[in-house]
């Protein structure tokens, strides 16, 4: 195949005449995600929270009112995890827990909880801007068009 046949704009002429060992294109992803999740959780402690805290409170603001359920898919996380999780949020009085219909428990962030969301939001902005600055902005999309068609591949039956 092609480089423009499979949509990843340039690549070495080496790779070309070779396929890509997927052990190691698999290992090149979470090796990025591991320095991305290091580096956001040592510059997120600067601000007063955790990557994971911080996580779910971008979660709760796309999604306020959500259940402990749909955040803790929203956070790639179980439910009791993220249970926990927001009750550490709730007692820093970052997150507010109201009554929904039935059992629901509600999430809501509170002032405090959209300082620190907000604080988060430019320490993630510095490192993703570092980490992805050598990509132009077309190898940008690109990567990300690959990586969403990546994950559904997965996620189908």
């Amino acid at each position: 195949m092609t480089a423009n046949h499979e949509g990843a704009g340039a690549v070495d002429a080496g790779s070309r005449h070779r396929p890509v060992d997927l052990e190691e294109l698999g290992r090149a992803v979470k090796e990025a995600q591991y320095r991305h999740h290091r580096a956001l959780d040592t510059r997120l402690a600067g601000v007063g929270t955790t990557l994971a805290q911080w996580d779910a409170l971008r979660a709760i603001a796309r999604t306020p009112g959500a259940s402990a359920h749909e955040l803790a898919v929203a956070t790639f996380q179980g439910d009791q995890a993220f249970g926990t999780l927001a009750s550490r949020l709730a007692a820093q009085q970052l997150v507010e827990r109201r009554p929904g219909h039935g059992r629901r428990i509600e999430h809501h962030l509170t002032e405090a909880g959209e300082r620190v969301l907000t604080a988060g939001r430019t320490v993630a902005r510095d490192i993703l801007a570092t980490s992805f600055g050598p990509l132009t902005e077309p190898e940008r999309a690109t990567l990300l068009a690959l990586l969403r068609r990546v994950g559904s591949a997965v996620e189908a039956p």
